[in-house]
């Protein structure tokens, strides 16, 4: 579906389509192992959309993202940042269980790549979150998390990419528990500018004016969104 398309049907319309016809992708072998699909949830109007990985098990069975031990850390994450589940939008890169809960592979990220892409035309999220190395190869292809975890990308659309830790290595390793949760809670913040941001260029527009943001300010090795 189309951008256009998708711009002209309310969100919620707009995601249940596109929740139908995840249901029905056979666009890779997983299609053959999943239980169900676990395409996302939240809110329809979020601000903050959060990119995990690949169901597991639990999210097969219950065709939901993150329900989990890492779903429960997450929810207490999403807390420390003044959120609700609700109030946000969770997402994976992969819509289907790999099996055994094994990384995704290339071709089922690509596969899954034109669904991500229309969630974020219909959701338009100011603030996006990684969770992950998978999720945050698409903006920080060269980067290791551990030394670009919490530092924001600010893109040349207003939109801000932020790295994160995914909730369940801090299950295994108890020592970034406090890292995850003082990255967390610089996202208001960085919400706070995204719409101070966009609010400027709506101004300008109205005012025939021009804003320069400057260009992107990305790490070294990372790629723009496309």
């Amino acid at each position: 579906m189309s951008e256009l398309a998708t711009a002209t049907r309310s969100p919620e319309l707009a995601l249940a389509n596109l929740y139908e016809r995840i249901a029905d992708c056979p666009n890779c072998p997983l299609a053959r192992t999943r239980t169900q699909t676990v395409p996302g949830a939240g809110s329809p109007t979020a601000e903050v959309m959060f990119i995990g990985e690949a169901p597991g098990q639990r999210e097969d069975e219950q065709g939901r993202p993150f329900v989990g031990p890492a779903g429960r850390f997450l929810d207490e994450l999403i807390g420390v940042a003044g959120w609700t589940r609700d109030e946000v939008y969770i997402a994976n890169v992969v819509k289907c269980r790999p099996p055994g809960n094994r990384d995704p592979e290339p071709e089922e990220i690509a596969a899954c790549r034109p669904y991500l892409d229309e969630q974020f035309a219909i959701l338009r999220p100011k603030v996006i979150v990684t969770l992950g190395r998978f999720s945050m190869q698409r903006w920080f292809p060269d980067a290791a998390i551990s030394r670009i975890h919490g530092a924001p990308r600010h893109l040349e659309d207003g939109r801000v990419v932020v790295p994160m830790y995914h909730p369940a290595a801090a299950l295994h390793n108890g020592s970034l528990r406090d890292v995850i949760i003082e990255d967390f809670r610089a996202l208001p913040g960085l919400l706070a500018e995204a719409r101070a941001a966009e609010a400027a260029r709506r101004d300008a527009q109205a005012s025939g004016a021009t804003i320069d943001d400057g260009p992107a300010r990305p790490l070294p090795g990372q790629e723009r969104l496309i």
